[in-house]
């Protein structure tokens, strides 16, 4: 497994300012409603919305706020429908870049995905053309701070509920299952007390690019941080080695 650590991008992204946990709240309600809509309101027969819930709670999300989204999304037959779209494009220098939202407005997401690629010098290409530089995968962050196991333990509890890999960073462990697995072992994981920093399925580069030119570096923070004020946005995945 290569030796990028996740865990400082999502230390990172906890510590931003209130209106990034404010898009954080308006992503993870998306997403209930979402879930809901797919499986109904109880979690317990709903692992979409149980994942969901689980995130909702790693991002600090308030408990009567996820019930809130949760009854607003079963009663109300007439919730804005959101759909998910994928965008994959390139980034200066050739970085790949792929964009999963969750809109009510395909035209308004899409003229505002393309606008952040063009300002950042990058360009929306065709549906394939980037994402089989990524593999689909479960991953599951922990801290080491907030887990008193050691990492034979934390090991063996990941591989026995299905995980695929498991890997030890300086402050961190990490772990990769299959899609459809992430939501059993991360279930696995908490029934033994062990608290998880994020537990998503995400796109994992299997290159990735590097950037040297201050110009190259500052055009596609550009786009990242216009993907990221974008309330459509759910997630952006990138091979940019930062």
């Amino acid at each position: 497994m290569s030796g990028h650590s996740k865990f400082a991008n999502i230390k990172h992204k906890k510590e931003k300012n209130d209106a990034a946990k404010g898009k954080i709240f308006t992503i993870i309600g998306r997403e209930i409603a979402v879930a809901v809509k797919e499986g109904g309101p109880d979690p317990a027969n709903n692992s979409k919305l149980a994942a969901v819930i689980a995130k909702a709670k790693s991002n600090n999300m308030p408990n009567d706020t996820i019930e809130r989204g949760i009854k607003k999304a079963a009663g109300d037959a007439n919730a804005v429908n959101y759909e998910v779209v994928t965008y994959e494009g390139y980034g200066p220098n050739g970085t790949a870049i792929i964009v999963d939202a969750l809109t009510d407005n395909r035209n308004r997401t899409a003229a505002n995905v393309r606008n952040a690629f063009t300002k950042g010098g990058g360009n929306v290409g065709t549906t394939g053309c980037v994402s089989y530089m990524f593999d689909k995968k479960g991953q599951i962050i922990i801290d080491k701070e907030e887990c008193d196991m050691d990492a034979d333990t934390v090991m063996m509890i990941a591989l026995d509920a299905g995980a695929e890999d498991f890997a030890e960073e300086e402050d961190s462990f990490e772990i990769l299952t299959a899609p459809d697995d992430c939501e059993t072992v991360r279930q696995a994981l908490e029934k033994e007390g062990i608290k998880m920093a994020q537990a998503e399925v995400t796109m994992i580069p299997q290159n990735y690019v590097e950037l040297t030119s201050d110009d190259d570096i500052k055009k596609i923070n550009r786009i990242l941080d216009l993907l990221d004020e974008d309330d459509d946005v759910q997630a952006v995945y990138h091979n940019w080695d930062e």
